[in-house]
């Protein structure tokens, strides 16, 4: 087998084994805690521009099965695990993750430290990696200088797709920052027929669509980027019920006046607690996401925080009842996690104006 290397931006280097595509690729690192769920985390939109390492030591033991794919391929740099399972087994597993890799171009390293890496990147903070088959050779001015760009653009759909409701009660455009497919699952098993736009899609042609509520879906990269979309989010609000998810969620909170910033490493798994300050329930999530918003940022006159991280105390949640909108910063709508914040989704139907 041959070898792959790790190179960090700070200098360490580790050594490891190739599969998936063979090559180089430089992209940030992240680590993920999820147990389950690796296929939705390789093709999840949001891992835009990233190496993708999961803390769980066995990856791909059940195999690949389109069935629970979040979009049509992966976007992410570069994927590292402990171990990968070469020999699947599950009745639904239609391919193996080293066939996958390959047929996505993405760079795969396994057999290394993945918990040493892990404890760098907590008490570093995210950096960027290479990941080469000669560490003497990589450009470490690329390596100090990488910086994710175009995120959403690079991710959205490029043009309007429906998605029917068997039996339709309301209409909902889902802006595309990045959207995960059970979005629209969820959605549809709901009554909700979906207009799935692209990112730049402006208010008035989102207006036009005379549709009853607005969805914010996720997506990758630093939430500022999005200026223009930003702009035409600012048109919307009060206009129609909107419902935001994960980095709809921060810009939602950037187009009413609120700020965010960038977490030391971010919340990325199956298992992160939130708390809903309503009544102090907490919740097991979700997430992935390497910013947030700034609680005190929000306007008290329009929004209040509704949810925070039960580790860090950092915003989740932001409800704003003047506007008719509500948003949270982990994702309801996850298949290979808890399923305890589904009850969102029906909010939303309420505030189109409940079960018909």
């Amino acid at each position: 087998m041959k070898k792959m290397y790790i190179v960090l931006s700070d200098g360490h280097v580790f050594e490891g084994k190739s599969f998936g595509a063979y090559g180089e690729s430089l992209g940030e690192l992240v680590f993920t805690t999820g147990m389950v769920g690796y296929i939705e985390t390789l093709t999840d939109p949001s891992y835009y521009g990233q190496i993708v390492m999961h803390t769980f030591p066995l990856i791909g033991n059940y195999g690949m099965i389109k069935k629970d794919m979040e979009s049509a391929s992966s976007v992410v740099k570069g994927y590292v695990v402990r171990e990968w399972c070469q020999k699947p087994s599950n009745f639904r597993s239609e391919g193996d993750i080293d066939s996958f890799l390959k047929e996505n171009n993405i760079v795969g390293v396994y057999d290394v430290d993945t918990r040493e890496i892990t404890k760098i990147i907590r008490e570093n903070g995210v950096m960027n990696a290479y990941l080469t088959p000669d560490p003497s050779l990589i450009d470490k001015s690329l390596l100090n200088n990488y910086v994710i760009r175009d995120a959403v653009k690079s991710v959205s759909t490029q043009e309007t797709a429906v998605y029917s409701a068997e039996k339709q009660n309301y209409k909902v455009a889902l802006i595309d920052y990045g959207a995960k497919m059970n979005i629209i699952r969820e959605l549809n098993l709901r009554g909700c027929t979906v207009y799935c736009l692209p990112y730049n899609t402006s208010a008035q042609e989102i207006l036009d669509l005379n549709v009853d509520g607005i969805m914010l879906s996720n997506g990758p990269g630093d939430p500022t980027e999005n200026v223009k979309p930003i702009e035409e989010l600012k048109k919307l609000l009060g206009k129609k019920p909107i419902f935001g998810i994960c980095l709809g969620h921060q810009l939602m909170a950037l187009a009413a006046g609120g700020k965010t910033e960038k977490l030391k490493y971010g919340h990325r798994g199956a298992n992160q607690p939130v708390k809903r300050l309503s009544d102090g329930r907490v919740f097991i999530t979700s997430q992935n996401h390497g910013y947030a918003v700034i609680g005190d940022s929000i306007d008290k006159s329009i929004g209040r925080v509704s949810y925070i991280n039960a580790n860090d105390g950092t915003c989740e949640g932001v409800i704003y009842p003047e506007i008719n909108a509500y948003t949270v910063q982990f994702h309801p709508e996850v298949c290979s996690g808890p399923l305890d914040t589904k009850f969102l989704f029906d909010t939303f139907i309420s505030m189109m104006g409940g079960n018909k």
